[in-house]
C-alpha cells in the first residue's frame, strides 16, 4: 500500500487514527469554509451526484418500509444532511467519525435544519463499527477513505454492515492527468492549499497533509480492486470534473 501518510511527525508513536482526530479537532472551527472554498463549491455538485447514484439503486431496490444510511467519515455532516436533502422517503441517516470536534459542528447543523430525530452522529472508527451486520441499506463516505489507518478493514468493515444489495458510495479526489489541468491542481494542492489553510486554520500540517494523501491514495482501477477484495460487487467509477475527484460504487 506504499509509505503512510500522517498528518503529524510527533509524537511518532501516535497512531494515523488519533492524528487524523487531532488533525480535524484542531481544524473543525474552519473546515466548512475551506473545504467549500477550495472545490469553488463544487464539492456540493459532487455530493448531489453520488447521493442520486445511491436513491436510483434504492428504488431499483424496490425498497419499502424505513431506510437506513450510514454517512462514514461524516465530519460536519454534510453528506449525511445532503441525504437528508435527497428525497429518499422514510429515510434515517447515522453519521460516524473519529473527531468530536468535527462531530459537534455537524449536530448543530442538523440541529438547525430539525432533523436530530432522524439524524444521529457518533462516534467511531471505520474498522471497529458498533453496529450488527446487514444494519444498513446503504452507505457514503466523502474524502475520508484515504484518511482510514486500515484501508482494506474499514471496507470490508462497512460491507459487513450493509445488507445483502445495499450499496456503498465513496467520493473521493482523484488526480487528473490531462494537459493543462494536471497542472493547474498539482499547483492548487501543493502551493495554494497549505499556504491558505495554514492562514486560515491556523494548522500548518493538515493542509499539507491533504494534499500527501490524496497522492498516495490507491484511485481508480486500483481502488476498485481493492473494494472487489473486500467483497464488492458490480464496482463502478465515475470521474467527475477532469478527473478532479471520483464516485465510487459497489455492490454487497
Amino acid at each position: 500500500m506504499g509509505t503512510k501518510i500522517t498528518p503529524y511527525t510527533q509524537p511518532e508513536e501516535e497512531s494515523k487514527k488519533a492524528q487524523v482526530a487531532r488533525m480535524f479537532d484542531n481544524i473543525a472551527h474552519s473546515y466548512d469554509f475551506l473545504n467549500h472554498f477550495f472545490s469553488l463549491g463544487i464539492d456540493v455538485l459532487w455530493r448531489k451526484k453520488a447521493m442520486r447514484l445511491l436513491k436510483n439503486h434504492l428504488a431499483t431496490q424496490a425498497m419499502h418500509g424505513n431506510v437506513h444510511l450510514m454517512d462514514m467519515a461524516t465530519g460536519t455532516a454534510d453528506f449525511a444532511i445532503e441525504a437528508m436533502r435527497s428525497g429518499i422517503p422514510n429515510l434515517r441517516v447515522t453519521g460516524v467519525d473519529i473527531s468530536p470536534g468535527m462531530l459537534a459542528i455537524g449536530r448543530k447543523k442538523v440541529e438547525r435544519r430539525g432533523w436530530h430525530d432522524r439524524v444521529e452522529l457518533i462516534e467511531g472508527d471505520s474498522a471497529d463499527l458498533p453496529f450488527e451486520a446487514n444494519t444498513f441499506d446503504g452507505y457514503t463516505v466523502a474524502f475520508g477513505v484515504r484518511n482510514f489507518e486500515k484501508l482494506e478493514a474499514g471496507l470490508t468493515e462497512m460491507h459487513r454492515t450493509l445488507k445483502p444489495g445495499g450499496m456503498g458510495v465513496v467520493l473521493e479526489f482523484s488526480k487528473p492527468t490531462a494537459f493543462p489541468l494536471k497542472q493547474i491542481f498539482h499547483f492548487y494542492f501543493h502551493t495554494l492549499m497549505p499556504g491558505v489553510g495554514k492562514l486560515v486554520s491556523k494548522d500548518s500540517a493538515a493542509y499539507s497533509y491533504l494534499p500527501e494523501s490524496v497522492e498516495a491514495f490507491p484511485e481508480g482501477d486500483g481502488f476498485m480492486e481493492i473494494m472487489k477484495k473486500c467483497g464488492y460487487s458490480q464496482c463502478q467509477m465515475h470521474r467527475l470534473t477532469g478527473g478532479i475527484a471520483s464516485i465510487y460504487t459497489g455492490i454487497k
